[in-house]
């Protein structure tokens, strides 16, 4: 119960300690009084007891130490609270129904438990009880334990329970945040996670489809990374297959030298579409191609460094793109599966899940239409082979608790007919490991269709990256931020700050089950929820202290010193909204979805605006424009806002600037 924040957090197991030692006692003196029927037994129950005592101990010193430094969840501690209230209130109800949530007006309160009404209907069809909401509202308030986060309940309407924070609660956790950085909420035990995302195909070019798998993955990455959790990156490239026959063969023909002179391949896209015209149309050629596919698999030397010059010149285009967007991935392309697919096969032969389908060999799995083709007729290996031995090897060897595919919608049924192949051989047990598809929509173009060129093709990702970074500094320019505001290092840092940062939060800021329209002038906007208005919110924020000759080695000791006083209803909305930040990762890290932390970052910048609009931070004589008072608590309320927005920039893979 790390996670809340009631008072009886920590008394159950300092109880216990005291009712153990105590317990100890009384075994000494029951053996010093000669009464010993069975030492031995006494003795074990005492080793017992003083092992349950140092265990209770260090726990409790634990749960301190970390109850400290994490964030408090407000909504966890809030149903933890009403949770005990239901239980202690009705008893013998099974999983009654726990409803928490942030209130939308502050007439009903800062929180609303709205489980009185769910409880109400659960009687009358269990029990045929009827009881009215209010009633068991009323119950359930009689039934809150002692705790130091809430300062009044009270019952509205039908049975509404609406709850008022202790503001000396809030500002004691606002404190914490500034003297100890923004925390992670405490979320359980250390677990490892595989993340497969980008998956380009070797010998093609990134595009505009792989900007939203790289772009997703890598903030579900940072954000797991955040919470503690051990993350492994994985790129799961397409560098094997029957297309490397094809271009190996016309590397043969057009650098027939390769083996000792490196080949200038300058445009791999070109070189690509030269060698499939050809296997398209020249028969002889199309013989070699499948040839040399036989002597790759067979991992002829000559064919292995063909193979390898070929997916040298695409990672290094791809790495241009990750440098950009500041992704870090390993590689792991399906090639590196390609000596487990023998074992994989025969371990569904072994376990009779395989049959033969005109010489296929297929894997029909329970709910699923369309079965799995393990083996070929020709017997080569296929797509669903290599992702059935990248879903073992996540398993098994890299032993992941949580594997997450960000993968487009298209390849839905597919992934969820692998995860269940993999749930029915038994290599996971879906209550204990989590498989997810984090599955995302396509990238459309402002005429409502799949993003393209003008002539039709697919828009390359570097284009649109280099795009950006124009429009970006046209946007900068047009503001004269280039004349006299910025400096020429502070002018091109901005330029990449806004200009990779409008491209990953206009795609984080929508839901990504949904498609999106891709529009430069939409996302470069500075107004609305938008990385450009975000940005330069988070830069006005942060120069008020400066503007104020408060430098950090200050804030920090005001931090310690200050009370945070919240008074003012804009301060009060201000400092609950900060304080938000741990419930909304805690429900991004359960549904995936990105979008829920830029929505927030909106709401909090455009609240912190309402707060600087009506409370003066630093008030100055209206003749001579000089600073006459500083107000600490409410420039120590202007940090706490950067400080949580600049971690979640941080989870975005968006990278603010101090000037813009």
């Amino acid at each position: 119960s790390r996670n809340y924040c009631v008072t009886t957090q920590f008394s159950f197991q300092e109880n216990e300690i005291k009712l153990l030692s105590a317990e100890i006692e009384r075994l000494k003196n029951f053996g010093s009084l000669g009464v010993s029927p069975s030492l031995e037994g006494l003795r074990d129950e005492n080793a017992k007891l003083k092992y349950r005592l140092n265990f209770l101990k260090k726990s409790l010193q634990e749960e301190r130490s970390k109850s400290t430094k994490s964030m408090i969840n407000i909504n966890s501690c809030l149903q933890e609270i009403f949770g005990a209230a239901i239980q202690a209130a009705y008893p013998d109800l099974e999983n009654p129904p726990l409803v928490v949530t942030p209130s939308q007006q502050p007439k009903f309160g800062d929180y609303q438990c709205n489980s009185a009404m769910g409880i109400s209907q659960i009687l009358l069809k269990t029990r045929e009880q009827k009881v009215s909401p209010r009633e068991i509202a009323e119950r359930i308030v009689k039934n809150i334990p002692a705790n130091e986060c809430i300062e009044k309940v009270e019952i509205a309407g039908p049975g509404f329970i609406n709850v008022h924070l202790r503001k000396d609660f809030v500002s004691k956790q606002l404190s914490s945040l500034l003297i100890n950085g923004v925390q992670p909420p405490a979320i359980g035990k250390r677990k490892k996670v595989v993340v497969d995302f980008s998956s380009p195909n070797i010998a093609k070019e990134m595009h505009v489809g792989h900007l939203r798998s790289t772009i997703i993955g890598e903030s579900m990455c940072r954000l797991f990374e955040f919470v503690g959790y051990d993350v492994l990156r994985l790129n799961h490239l397409g560098d094997w297959g029957t297309q490397f026959g094809m271009l190996i063969a016309h590397l043969q023909d057009k650098f027939p030298d390769y083996l000792s002179v490196s080949p200038p391949i300058g445009d791999l896209q070109a070189f690509y579409k030269e060698s499939k015209q050809r296997f398209d149309t020249e028969e002889e050629f199309k013989k070699r191609a499948y040839q040399c596919v036989v002597l790759l698999q067979s991992k002829n030397p000559d064919f292995i460094k063909a193979w390898n010059l070929i997916c040298d010149v695409s990672r290094r285009e791809f790495q241009k793109i990750y440098n950009c967007l500041d992704i870090t991935i390993i590689e792991r392309g399906e090639s590196f599966y390609h000596e487990m697919m023998k074992d994989i096969v025969k371990e569904f032969e072994d376990k009779g899940f395989v049959q033969v389908d005109d010489g296929r060999k297929v894997v029909f799995v329970p709910g699923f239409p369309v079965p799995l083709t393990i083996m070929k007729s020709d017997g080569g290996y296929t797509y669903d082979t290599s992702d059935l031995a990248a879903l073992k090897h996540r398993l098994c060897e890299e032993k992941g608790d949580i594997l997450i595919y960000v993968v487009d919608s298209g390849q839905s049924v597919h992934l969820q007919t692998v995860f269940a192949a993999g749930q029915m051989i038994g290599w996971y047990d879906p209550k204990v490991t989590r498989v997810a598809h984090a599955a995302f929509g396509v990238v459309l173009g402002e005429d409502k269709k799949k993003f393209k060129t003008r002539s039709g093709d697919t828009v390359r990702l570097i284009d649109l990256l280099e795009e950006g970074l124009k429009r970006a500094m046209d946007k900068l320019k047009d503001k004269e931020r280039d004349k006299v505001v910025l400096t020429p290092e502070e002018l091109k840092a901005a330029q990449t700050s806004v200009a990779f940062g409008c491209i990953k939060y206009a795609d984080l800021s929508h839901n990504r089950l949904n498609d999106y329209v891709f529009s430069f002038d939409k996302m470069l906007d500075d107004r609305g929820n938008t990385a450009a208005y975000l940005l330069y919110a988070f830069t006005r924020i942060r120069a008020i202290a400066r503007l104020a000759n408060i430098d950090e080695q200050m804030l920090r000791k005001a931090a310690r010193e200050e009370v945070l006083v919240l008074d003012h209803e804009k301060e009060w909305k201000l400092g609950k909204c900060i304080l938000r930040f741990p419930e909304i990762l805690q429900k991004i890290l359960e549904d995936l979805l990105l979008h829920t932390l830029c929505d927030y970052l909106y709401e909090l910048a455009t609240t912190f605006t309402e707060f600087y609009d009506s409370c003066y931070c630093v008030e100055k004589d209206r003749q001579t424009g000089q600073i006459v008072k500083v107000n600490m608590w409410r420039l120590l309320l202007c940090e706490a806002t950067a400080t949580v927005m600049a971690k979640g920039f941080d989870i975005l893979g968006i990278k603010p600037v101090q000037r813009m």
